[in-house]
């Protein structure tokens, strides 16, 4: 008896029920469309609107690294007066021995001084560097002016000099004045940004 074969037809309906069931396979030029049209949309997503980069910060001046290297104490009220004074006193025995009392080299030591004190008085004690400077550089001036056999001589001659260098007196004092402004401006700044509510 012959037996019939019925593998390859259901082998066959199969192939076409997967056929209908699924989806077609593409052929390879599709299939590279589909991967090349792929690429494009990335491509496009990657081509849009990027954000701009952080700004780079400059690096600070060398005049400013070599200020921010100096030490940066905070000297009391008398600290700093008695620095500003014992210091004004040295530079002028100083100016006394190696300069002849020049009254012009005592004027323009007394600049960076100022700017010393000024920098270096805490914040409670601020005023106290634009009282201090005045009187440590009169005290300073008394071992630079011309100076007689009596006292009478030696107030006049430090009166004159006085006269005679005014300019430096007020320019070290404003100067002074200013560095300690520019400080109490920013601390007012700074405490009225903390008192500042958060929005």
């Amino acid at each position: 008896m012959e037996q019939h074969r019925t593998r390859p037809a259901q082998d066959g309906q199969q192939g076409q029920r997967g056929t209908r069931r699924g989806s077609a396979p593409l052929p390879p030029q599709a299939r590279g469309g589909t991967r090349d049209a792929q690429a494009r949309g990335t491509q496009a997503r990657g081509a849009g609107p990027r954000r701009p980069p952080a700004a780079v910060r400059r690096p600070p001046p060398p005049v400013v690294r070599a200020v921010r290297r100096l030490p940066n104490p905070r000297l009391t009220g008398l600290g700093v007066g008695l620095f500003c004074t014992a210091l004004m006193l040295a530079l002028g025995g100083l100016d006394a021995l190696l300069f002849g009392a020049s009254p012009t080299v005592y004027g323009v030591l007394f600049l960076p001084v100022c700017v010393l004190t000024a920098a270096w008085v805490r914040k409670a004690d601020l005023v106290t560097a634009v009282i201090v400077v005045p009187i440590a550089f009169v005290l300073g001036l008394v071992l630079v002016a011309d100076s007689g056999d009596g006292t009478g001589d030696r107030l006049m001659g430090l009166f004159t000099a006085l006269a005679t260098e005014a300019g430096w007196l007020y320019g070290g004092t404003l100067l002074a004045g200013v560095i300690v402004t520019v400080r109490k401006v920013r601390l007012m700044r700074r405490r009225v940004a903390r008192n500042r509510p958060p929005t």
